[in-house]
């Protein structure tokens, strides 16, 4: 195994918080791997890149040497996480949490190697649970403590409503981390709450506590907001390789480095190589080109990842792409906003009119691809390249 020193730079990398930092100092200094558990809930079974933060830090602990456990909450998954909402989250089925749960294997082991990986299943323990353990394991914890936690806090605050059940989420989560005696666990910083009930529960059952890493919320391609299908500004680990490949490269140069460092399997010392050479007056594009290249490879392999790239060069290189593009924040007044609104406003035509004769004519192209449609719309969250004639760019996204 790696140096105590080293591996708490790689466990820290892209993390928001370590809990506590010297606990964790003192288990990887005997030597013993660490039971690592990260629990998900198999609710949506599309998983994009943000949803691999979690994922991807597993790989990193798992490469160090540590036993990785992917815990599928398909009980705790009954219940609904309200974590987040100000409502009482519907609970899944058992089949439902079934099929989530078959998909969801699928899609990690193009990150986590399947042989060193243990898959757990919390019904396994919690299924045998009678009235009475359940009464025991609520009596562990006070009301007061629960409304501690923020979105419980607002909303009993608000006068909204929650349901018992809910309190027992964390809970449940929390006897996980002693069914599987975690020495540490991993959570979205959303999760924190939750990941501390574990660590208290295991003291109450005279256990060593976990520690706990936190790990951000990615922000999605327009670099504001969280990472979601809803808002349209993801990248789906499903979908085509050129899409994957093509999304990456249309983030900005300062969001790149936050994907490198959340999602990127390079070592620390080439990330910091990169990051001299492009304050040096290295084109940060080439970063991005071989970023993108190692997400497609991930989940595809290198002949497609060559092939995103050769498919990219061809669609925007020989177009005379040019290195500075222009970046802009287009506000929709819904969910969409027009495209030949959008080439005015960012100064690419002098008028709404003038857009829809470019478009007529053929002269404006979205992502390297030419437009006819006159009524295009772009989504809430939506970042592409605008290109209109042979040398007016800009790089859009609509918040």
């Amino acid at each position: 195994m790696t140096d105590v020193t080293e591996q708490l730079e790689i466990i820290k990398r892209g993390a928001d918080e370590l809990l506590v930092e010297q606990e964790l100092v003192d288990r990887l200094k005997s030597g013993k791997p660490l039971r690592v558990k990260a629990g998900f809930d198999p609710t949506a079974p599309d998983l994009h890149i943000g949803h691999t933060v979690l994922i991807n830090k597993l790989r990193q602990l798992q490469d160090l040497g540590h036993h990785v456990i992917f815990l599928i909450g398909d009980f705790t998954g009954m219940i609904g996480d309200p974590t987040g909402k100000n409502t009482t989250r519907p609970p899944l089925t058992r089949e439902d949490v079934a099929q989530n749960a078959a998909t969801y294997k699928e899609q990690v082991f193009k990150i986590l190697d399947e042989g060193k990986t243990e898959i757990a299943f919390n019904s396994t323990w919690m299924d045998k649970f009678s009235p009475a353990d359940m009464i025991r394991l609520a009596a562990s914890y006070t009301v007061a403590r629960m409304l501690e936690r923020d979105d419980f806090g607002k909303r009993y605050k608000a006068g909204q409503p929650i349901a018992i059940h809910e309190f027992l989420y964390p809970l449940v989560q929390g006897y996980d981390s002693i069914a599987l005696k975690a020495d540490l666990e991993l959570g979205g910083t959303d999760q924190k709450f939750n990941l501390l009930v574990g660590r208290e529960l295991q003291r109450h059952w005279g256990m060593p506590s976990q520690c706990i890493l936190t790990m951000p919320l990615l922000e999605g391609l327009d670099g504001v907001n969280k990472m979601s299908k809803s808002l349209n500004n993801y990248v789906g680990i499903t979908e085509p390789p050129s899409e994957i490949f093509g999304k990456l490269m249309s983030v900005s140069d300062d969001l790149m480095w936050r994907y490198i460092e959340l999602l990127s399997f390079e070592p620390l010392a080439t990330v910091r190589k990169w990051k001299d050479e492009v304050a040096g007056g290295r084109n940060p594009r080439d970063i991005k080109v071989m970023f993108a290249q190692e997400i497609v490879a991930r989940f595809y392999d290198q002949a497609a990842a060559d092939k995103a790239l050769t498919d990219f060069e061809a669609r925007f290189k020989q177009g005379a792409l040019p290195e500075d593009i222009p970046d802009f924040q287009v506000a929709a007044e819904g969910d969409t906003v027009g495209l030949a609104q959008i080439l005015k406003q960012t100064g690419l035509t002098a008028s709404t009119s003038e857009s829809m004769r470019m478009i007529g004519q053929g002269g404006v192209r979205v992502d390297g691809e030419k437009i006819a449609d006159k009524s295009l719309q772009l989504a809430k969250g939506t970042t592409a390249i605008l290109q209109v004639g042979k040398r007016k760019f800009a790089r859009v996204t609509v918040s």
